[in-house]
């Protein structure tokens, strides 16, 4: 590579030169810093289940109707518009915590001790007599989960150094798919454990579980306590600006952490990068579960290969691409992570034309997931980059992830009317082509050297 071509790719994510190499990389898993975040991804990843897929289980097992059911997807609003309170995360302190504490880990503490209320609540309330009043209490747990995600979020920008935030993503990833699966299939081996151990009715096991997973909230908790504050910013308020009002410091932080990030240069190419690295992912992404199934797959078949063998290809992926953000340009990372998750789909491809095949199953699964993490850790280290001013870091790390979503969510939402069109082959071997705006957009951005302007303010 030429002088000039190391300019124009701009420095690896690790800094350091002595810190490359196998053993390095392995190293830096194992700093107090990436440990905490760690365990911090495993209090984020708890809660999602239990006001979602766990819960929906309890209440048909409790008789509740399928109508009633559906509506409960509404329940996870919060995860997608905590963006708009993630304003008071950076403006405002929490009584007495933030002054104990500091502003992130009070923010944390307060999250944590709501989450762990909400889920006690929530367990309290029976679904067979009262529905709503499980609706309201469980949407009491996505909102503290979303903000206790919020805080971690800024919490994890702000305390990890640049060239640790591809391996503090990736530990943060696999903790975060742990706690997931805590409170999915250990939720549900725990409750048959105690309705058979104890000789308890359907009812009492599931409030015992939920309470037990509420004392889960405590591993978050006291890694909070147990670690340090980032160092606050320099020139946070001037006395005028602390005498303000909450409302006005909220809109004043809202506004200005908008207005920041729209200013900087090339602003409007990198939301629409955020908006579309992931979508040829989520798009062949969002037919993974139908495609098994027309394929002949059993329910049992689809829980052990693609979500069992498929959480540990994600977490090896996540692993490695943390191990490589550590040698490699950020950019560098960025077209690696863009191909490989893209080129993935093709395995699916073949897959239409094996049929139903265990191990060519299990070879495309491992293949989607695997480079899938490696993307998803190299793109977060990304987002996280983009957020390196403290005092707006809650609300914009936020909004990035929201737009992100949308790729995910709305962009992705037409994949069905086009694998229908053109069959399972030609839907995933064309699927390639939804990556192509977010490679175009990532030789656009860094030809105009906007990561050399990120690494400089890193």
């Amino acid at each position: 590579m030429t002088d000039a071509a190391r300019q124009q790719a701009g420095p690896p994510l690790a800094a350091d030169p002595r810190e490359k190499g196998f053993l390095a990389g392995l190293a830096v898993y194992l700093r107090p810093r990436v440990i905490a975040i760690l365990l911090l991804g495993f209090s984020s990843g708890l809660p999602l289940a239990l006001s979602g897929s766990t819960l929906l289980i309890w209440m048909r097992e409790a008789g509740v109707d399928l109508t009633t059911i559906g509506l409960f997807a509404l329940v996870g609003t919060p995860y997608a518009i905590k963006f708009l309170w993630a304003p008071v995360v950076d403006a405002l302190p929490v009584p007495l915590l933030s002054r104990w504490l500091g502003r992130r880990r009070g923010w944390m503490v307060f999250a944590q001790l709501l989450l762990a209320g909400a889920i006690c609540l929530l367990a309290s309330v029976d679904p067979r007599t009262a529905p709503w009043l499980v609706a309201l209490a469980a949407l009491l747990v996505a909102a503290a989960s979303a903000t206790q995600d919020i805080v971690i979020d800024a919490y994890r920008v702000e305390r990890l150094d640049l060239s640790e935030q591809a391996a503090g993503m990736a530990a943060y990833v696999f903790a975060y798919r742990v706690g997931m699966l805590v409170s999915t299939a250990g939720a549900l081996f725990l409750v048959t454990f105690i309705q058979d151990g104890f000789g308890l009715d359907a009812a009492a096991a599931w409030r015992w579980g939920y309470l037990a997973m509420a004392g889960c909230v405590g591993i978050g908790l006291i890694t909070t306590l147990c670690s340090g504050e980032p160092t606050p910013p320099a020139g946070r308020e001037t006395a005028a600006q602390a005498a303000e009002s909450p409302v006005k410091r909220v809109l004043r932080a809202a506004i200005s952490a908008f207005t920041e990030f729209l200013g900087q240069p090339l602003a409007i190419a990198i939301l629409a990068f955020v908006v579309l690295y992931k979508f040829c992912d989520a798009f062949a992404g969002a037919m993974t579960a139908p495609f098994v199934i027309d394929l002949g797959f059993t329910r049992t078949d689809y829980a052990t290969i693609v979500k069992g063998l498929g959480l540990g290809a994600t977490l090896v992926g996540g692993i490695v691409g943390g191990m490589a953000a550590r040698t490699l340009p950020l950019p560098t990372m960025l077209w690696i992570g863009a191909i490989l998750q893209s080129g993935s789909n093709l395995s699916f491809a073949w897959l239409a034309t094996q049929g139903h095949d265990y191990t060519a199953l299990s070879i495309a699964i491992v293949a989607e997931n695997f480079t899938g993490a490696i993307g998803t850790v190299i793109f977060v280290a990304y987002l996280s980059g983009l957020c390196r001013n403290p005092l707006h870091t809650a609300t914009q790390y936020a909004l990035l992830t929201a737009l992100a979503a949308t790729g995910r969510t709305y962009l992705a939402a037409s994949a069905g009317y086009v694998a229908t069109e053109l069959g399972w082959f030609w839907f995933f071997a064309g699927s390639l082509i939804a990556a192509v705006p977010s490679l175009v957009l990532l030789a656009y951005l860094q030809a105009r050297g906007h990561f050399r302007t990120l690494a400089a303010t890193g």
